[in-house]
């Protein structure tokens, strides 16, 4: 597949290297030859220094046989004109990153489409939703739902009183068991475990199950203490904080900590028709968060654009007893600082929107790609066609590839999770889990 991106920032550089890994023909374009620099010659692409929206510089990286044109530059006007010049030149797939929630509304679809951009993405929205989704659960690091919650991966940070330590997975997750372990983070380790495989104690267990077994799932790991998120405290109010707040379940109580006296004031309009209290000050001041309760907070999100500062925040917040931290951590370097530190849910934009991306390349009917960040692994929904390998015999005789599992399924609607007798049949919505694989490989098992 030949990629083309432009915009050797965060997003594309991230995104770069990722795809690089899979030996795909990537070309990154960006004017500045430092920002080009940066990316390494370690990485298995070419760059390109030239203006993005160039004409003659498109001609010479080959956009006329593109498979994937991603523009992912801070100029969200650049990435437009850049998709559209591509798609005018003869790309195949266009790709922007934006900045206006507006442009994703469903009925601007067709619009940008006949404008010649196939597909937007908005790393702000992608991030709130992932921060919602955590902020459901106290005692969850990551959730992730399936067809409406028709299955449900919750990711669990195991502690003293989970029942299940120190015994075989075969003894805990059989056929009918009501959930699956399919990845376990520990240490620096990501593990995808065999029957033979034990949790240990501080262990982060990514778990499958259906809805109604959320709160026997919440028992077996000791989780039952941890009161439910009502009142959450957020550091920040950039776009992310916007949206998370807008899309944020009613019965939850929300206080935006914004510095700076001016945006306090655009947050009041953004948010008028929203039960958001804006306050002006510093989320780290200590007198600041007793004046406010936060000894009555269930969560608390600090989504600055500093990341020391969001990470210190949350430690402030946990040793004032709040259970549930969310941090946006922007610089990959500190993630395993934060993980270290027992932050909680880490949020990175370009992460999440790479994600986005990824998905896109794939030829298989794919839903849905998520990278979890914390055990450097990659779960997507896919859609076998009619014919396909993994339709043709039982789980336990596909002979899967090592690193990969596959969790769960849902057929006509229903949840159901997947034993060594499962047969797959088309059209079902599969969950797979990948660590150290090439989910192009994993797709020829779709098609």
């Amino acid at each position: 597949m030949k990629i083309i991106i432009t915009g050797a920032y965060a997003i594309g550089t991230h995104l770069a290297r990722l795809l690089s890994r899979n030996h795909e023909d990537i070309t990154l374009i960006d004017p500045d030859p430092d920002r080009l620099a940066c990316i390494g010659s370690d990485y298995d692409l070419l760059t390109m220094e030239a203006d993005p929206d160039s004409v003659k510089a498109l001609r010479e990286a080959g956009v006329g046989h593109t498979d994937l044109f991603i523009a992912v530059t801070p100029d969200q006007s650049l990435n437009l004109n850049c998709c559209m010049l591509a798609k005018a030149l003869g790309a195949r797939k266009t790709v922007a990153k934006i900045d206006k929630p507006e442009y994703i509304e469903e009925e601007m679809e067709d619009f940008f489409c006949r404008l010649g951009v196939d597909e937007l993405i908005y790393p702000e929205a992608l991030a709130a939703r992932d921060i919602n989704n955590g902020l459901k659960m106290s005692w969850v690091r990551q959730r992730w739902d399936v067809h409406n919650g028709a299955l449900v991966m919750l990711g669990i940070k195991l502690r003293e009183g989970c029942e299940i330590l120190n015994r075989p997975l075969r003894e805990l997750c059989g056929a009918q068991d009501p959930y699956h372990v399919v990845a376990v983070k520990r240490g620096s380790d990501t593990i995808i475990p065999g029957g033979n495989d034990e949790l240990k104690l501080y262990d982060l267990a990514y778990f499958m199950t259906t809805r109604q077994y959320i709160p026997y799932i919440r028992k077996i790991v000791g989780k039952e203490q941890y009161a439910d998120v009502k009142n959450v405290m957020i550091m920040g109010g950039g776009n992310t904080a916007i949206n998370a707040i807008k899309d944020m379940p009613a019965y939850m109580d929300v206080k935006v900590i914004e510095s700076n006296a001016e945006r306090c004031e655009e947050l009041n309009d953004l948010l008028n028709n929203h039960e958001a209290l804006v306050i002006n000050g510093d989320g780290r001041d200590l007198a600041l968060l007793t004046e406010e309760s936060i000894n009555n907070t269930q969560a608390f999100v600090a989504l600055t654009g500093n990341t020391e500062t969001n990470i210190l925040a949350c430690l402030t917040a946990k040793r004032m007893g709040v259970r549930k931290t969310v941090a946006m951590v922007e610089n990959l370097d500190y993630v395993s600082m934060a993980e270290s530190l027992d932050i909680g849910t880490i949020i990175n934009k370009k992460a999440i929107a790479a994600s986005r991306i990824y998905q896109m390349m794939l030829d298989a009917d794919v839903m849905n790609v998520t990278f979890l960040m914390s055990a450097n692994a990659d779960v997507a929904e896919f859609i076998p066609k009619e014919g396909s390998k993994i339709t043709q015999k039982p789980v336990r005789d596909l002979g899967l590839p090592q690193g990969m599992t596959i969790g769960g399924l849902v057929r006509d609607g229903e949840g159901m999770l997947v034993s060594g007798n499962t047969q797959i049949q088309a059209a079902d919505s599969v969950m797979v889990f990948c660590h150290n694989i090439n989910m192009k490989k994993i797709e020829k098992l779709f098609i």
